[in-house]
């Protein structure tokens, strides 16, 4: 049996998730991964099978990126606020690059229920949800359940990501104007979330 050229299988990955994350298109066909990344869909079936198996291996690794990238904010010795300030600064800078890539994932999540395979919560967010409760025992932050905290946070950030399209058009505001209403939007997330 022959080696696999993992250069190819990478190129594959990468192109897939240039068009899921960067450009949008999550209905591409595996034939359309091929053409982009100049391959046949024969080596792409090589590699994946299926389509079904290569949207399930760009996704975990989506999954697991961007869970090494909030990790490493969670964990930080940063004092809270500061750390949610990065915390942002770092989703909205990952989302300008990938602006499909949440989408994909709750699309993905819904359409073939993919889930991470290890089952345990992650100890850095375990240990940041007492962090969260510590805040609010100091009254940083208004008291509600830590994960409430969390799924406000994702919230507040992401909404405007996932439905800019439909705000654009809605309150006719071209590229620019909304980028400038994101920035401004950081600071507002601070100022909704932290008491003082």
């Amino acid at each position: 049996m022959g080696v696999r050229d993992t250069g190819a299988e990478q190129l594959i990955k990468d192109t897939a998730k240039r068009i899921f994350f960067s450009e949008g298109k999550l209905n591409a066909t595996t034939q359309d991964i091929a053409d982009a990344a100049g391959v046949t869909r024969t080596l792409v079936n090589y590699y994946f099978r299926s389509k079904d198996v290569l949207f399930e291996k760009v996704f975990q690794e989506a999954i697991g990126e961007t869970c090494q990238r909030m990790d490493e904010v969670l964990a930080s010795t940063l004092q809270f606020k500061k750390k949610i300030e990065k915390f942002i600064e770092l989703f909205y800078a990952e989302l300008v690059a990938y602006p499909y890539k949440e989408a994909f994932m709750i699309s993905e999540i819904n359409a073939h229920g993919y889930v991470t395979p290890e089952k345990e919560r992650s100890p850095v967010l375990a240990g940041f949800l007492k962090e969260i409760q510590m805040e609010m025992d100091k009254g940083t932050v208004k008291k509600m359940k830590p994960v409430n905290f969390m799924v406000n946070l994702f919230s507040l950030m992401a909404y405007p990501l996932l439905t800019r399209t439909l705000f654009q058009w809605l309150f006719e505001l071209s590229a620019q104007q909304y980028e400038k209403l994101l920035n401004e939007r950081k600071k507002m997330i601070i100022d909704i979330l932290f008491i003082n």
